[in-house]
């Protein structure tokens, strides 16, 4: 029978959002996959600059465009759901970049099923 728990994203700290200071490949990193478990993914983003900003999010790599998600996040919009409850396991990683340093930052949590 599988067992599920509700985890913060592994580089937030008290659960607290994730500022994305990279400009550029490789990311900031922002979650590392459980080695065996399966995480399902949630990431919402908050832009808090006076312009829109592009955000590449690295899903498990950084691949273009097979592990890249590219949107552009709208300056001061609330909270923008960025990564909708995709599966990663095997230790890989989310990684994350914007067109500007430290103005977007990255909130969410992990269902992790084991």
């Amino acid at each position: 029978m599988a067992t599920f728990s509700k985890v913060q994203l592994s580089e937030s700290t008290d659960g607290l959002a994730v500022k994305v200071a990279a400009t550029a490949t490789a990311g900031t990193l922002i979650h590392t996959a459980h080695a065996t478990a399966m995480d399902e993914v949630w990431i919402y983003a908050y832009n808090g600059h006076s312009s829109d900003v592009v955000l590449t999010i690295e899903y498990g790599g950084a691949t273009v465009p097979d592990q890249n998600i590219v949107l552009t996040v709208s300056k001061q919009a609330g909270l923008a759901l960025v990564v909708p409850g995709l599966i990663l396991t095997n230790s890989k990683t989310v990684k994350a970049f914007a067109a500007t340093a430290n103005v977007i930052t990255l909130s969410g949590y992990v269902n992790r099923i084991a």
